[in-house]
């Protein structure tokens, strides 16, 4: 099969790949619809995704968001915990990694992620992250998670309706049952923290229905598999083009806009092209700078 290297990929070809991504393909099934190389797929991946996480880190400002819910969704990277190497045990990158997602709960739009680890270090950015975005009082829903309530505390006060959602599951039946489904889910408890939220929407099943859409839209999320992030750097810029396809090119089902018109932040759906055209734009470094993790 003939290979197009990156020097000669035409803005349809590009267009082509970015597709093929989007659409939940990995990689080297990318290769195969597109007949483009695998370090051309992989340096597209990288220039778009960090375009596209600096146009949302930039424009997903003062928003009009009333209610928040938010979510950590595992993957790892380069290899599972328990078969990362001595010489890499603790350094980010290398084993768990999380993915925090806050969507609004009217609009469905991810106003905020981080790829981090599932500490308070992480918490604390990705919260503060969240209260720079919004103009108004929010009702905000999460797990209970327990680093949450410190990160909400210090990024918003007093100055929000905050609940927990806590839900319980009892034991599988079998070792297969454990390994290959959740466990049975047998109740829930919510829990006011600060503020007065309406019992009626304490509640994060959009944002644990949008870990289902990344798993399905991002094949390095996929269970089981070989399809995992092999560098840090590669699963950052997957989530920021999946983010970037999902907040402003797909129209959503019941809205029949995508989420960045609902939330007023865009006046049509955006096309590929337009996204491959951030990529020219883009500033030398990614935005926000990284923190110490």
């Amino acid at each position: 099969m003939y290979i197009i290297g990156m020097n000669r990929l035409s803005k349809e070809k590009q267009a082509q790949v970015i597709s093929a991504l989007v659409e939940g393909n990995s990689i080297r099934a990318t290769c195969r619809i597109t007949g483009v190389a695998k370090g051309t797929v992989l340096k597209l991946l990288a220039d778009v995704g960090k375009a596209c996480a600096e146009y949302q880190w930039k424009t997903l400002r003062d928003l009009a968001c009333r209610r928040i819910q938010c979510d950590e969704i595992w993957s790892f990277c380069y290899a599972k915990e328990k078969n990362v190497p001595l010489e890499k045990k603790g350094l980010f990158g290398f084993g768990d990694v999380y993915t925090w997602t806050a969507i609004c709960a009217e609009s469905k739009l991810i106003l905020s992620w981080f790829v981090g680890r599932r500490d308070a270090i992480s918490a604390n950015y990705f919260i503060k992250d969240i209260s720079t975005r919004l103009k108004n009082r929010v009702q905000l829903t999460t797990d209970g998670h327990k680093v949450y309530l410190e990160a909400v505390e210090n990024a918003f006060g007093a100055d929000i309706d905050y609940a927990m959602l806590v839900k319980m599951y009892g034991g599988g039946d079998s070792e297969s049952a454990v390994r290959y489904s959740p466990a049975p889910y047998v109740g829930e408890t919510k829990a006011r923290v600060v503020g007065n939220p309406d019992p009626k929407h304490i509640s994060t099943s959009y944002v644990e229905r949008q870990n289902l859409t990344m798993r399905m839209s991002m094949r390095r999320f996929t269970r089981l598999t070989n399809a995992f992030s092999k560098k840090i750097e590669n699963l950052e810029a997957a989530i920021a083009l999946h983010f970037m396809n999902y907040n402003f090119c797909r129209i959503h089902q019941t809205l029949r806009v995508t989420p960045a018109m609902e939330a007023g932040v865009a006046d049509h759906a955006w096309e590929l092209s337009e996204m491959l055209a951030l990529a020219k734009r883009a500033s030398p470094t990614l935005l926000p700078p990284p923190i110490a993790l």
